[in-house]
């Protein structure tokens, strides 16, 4: 998920170049990230699918030839067209998006006792991405150029990429022969929380969306706000770092309760928690506060995406588990995308960032009550629900 996840945060490190080079606007330049995300978030249900049918080891190895491909026909492009198409077919959709949801199915699937950390671990490869390539992609680009720096992830992705995915050939017990009830865990219901399945999933995709636009508000605007409060955005910058730096952290932990009270109720948690975080940015603008602050987003937010496919795992049957965590996470995907833009929005026609942590802190009450709606199905139906009785023994 390290190497696979590069994508998502090289685009950011070479976009000045890349502007520089082709002689685009800044929005023109940014397209080839909007494409990246996308392709992220649909190829997610596709690798899901493939993993699903075939094991996670098919869809890793499409993520590497997507991958290696990708940068190396992007460190050819001859304009800003073709290198956001590259971004978005090969490096979005068929790259990034193999290593995450399919190994985060996959690896729900083959914990019991603790699955939540066994997926919390996983997940937070993601996050890691996002702190080990940007420097040493900007290291990269200073001494040897962007495309030179592209051809050198084709390479890693080429190279590392298929040996792991050799390793990962075993299908889970659970998804040859959903043997959980020897493991002894809780069967996963024909009526998830009482709703159809569809229903269910909706649900669960609305949740999906509603926290993510709350979460991208700091995420994305950090920078700009620190600018504008005249902290320059170098200090901007190192509290995004801490906060992702922290997310990971916050992955961990949240991993290790949820094998405690079981996914819905560490996403309730998680999502209160965040909306605590968001209300302190509203009377809170000094220096220090913010960077306070920005720690506490990252230490309350960075467990909710996981406890996504914890309770996909336990409330869905085992065999589809790799389609339905992409479709919700491709609901985080576009709750990300529509929250940067829409933070942007409400700033344009306020002047005023704090009203786009209020619009973040609605978003965050529409997840609650989501969420809140499902825990109190799910406890209602009785002891037989995998949420009643706890996590799994």
């Amino acid at each position: 998920m390290t190497i696979g996840s590069s994508g998502m945060y090289v685009i950011a490190v070479v976009l000045p170049p890349v502007q520089a080079e082709f002689g685009v606007a800044r929005s023109a330049a940014s397209l080839p990230y909007t494409l990246l995300m996308v392709g992220f978030g649909l190829g997610g249900i596709l690798m899901g699918r493939l993993a699903d049918r075939f094991g996670v080891m098919v869809p890793v190895l499409v993520g590497a030839a997507g991958l290696g491909s990708g940068y190396a026909l992007a460190a050819m492009a001859g304009g800003v067209g073709s290198f956001a198409l590259w971004h978005g077919l090969l490096v979005g959709l068929l790259g990034s998006s193999a290593t995450f949801a399919p190994l985060v199915a996959d690896t729900s699937l083959w914990f019991v006792r603790r699955r939540g950390i066994a997926v919390a671990i996983c997940a937070s490869g993601n996050y890691l991405a996002g702190a080990i390539w940007p420097p040493l992609v900007q290291w990269m680009v200073e001494h040897h150029g962007w495309r030179s720096a592209y051809f050198a992830l084709a390479a890693v992705c080429v190279l590392a990429m298929p040996l792991l995915a050799l390793m990962l050939r075993p299908r889970p017990p659970a998804a040859v022969a959903a043997p959980a009830r020897r493991a002894g865990a809780a069967q996963p219901s024909e009526r998830p929380f009482g709703l159809s399945m569809g229903a269910a999933q909706a649900l669960l995709c609305v949740a999906g969306v509603a926290c993510c636009v709350a979460m991208a508000m700091p995420q994305v605007h950090i920078v700009a706000y620190c600018t504008d409060l005249g902290f320059g955005a170098a200090q901007g910058a190192q509290m995004l770092s801490l906060m992702l730096a922290c997310g990971i952290a916050s992955r961990l932990i949240s991993g290790a309760i949820c094998d405690r009270i079981g996914g819905l109720r560490t996403l309730l948690l998680g999502s209160v928690l965040q909306g605590v975080a968001l209300l302190l940015f509203i009377p809170f603008d000094g220096l220090v506060s913010l960077y306070v602050i920005s720690a506490l987003f990252g230490l309350f937010q960075g467990g909710i995406v996981p406890s996504y496919a914890i309770i996909v795992r336990e409330h869905f049957p085992p065999a589809e588990a790799g389609e339905r965590v992409g479709w919700v996470l491709m609901s985080t995907l576009f709750g990300m995308a529509l929250g940067g833009w829409l933070s942007g929005k409400v700033f344009d026609l306020t002047g005023s960032y704090h009203a786009a942590f209020i619009n973040g802190v609605a978003w965050n009450l529409l997840n609650l009550s989501v969420v809140g709606l499902l825990l109190w199905r799910s406890t209602r139906r009785g002891p037989s629900s995998p949420l009643a009785t706890g996590a799994a023994p």
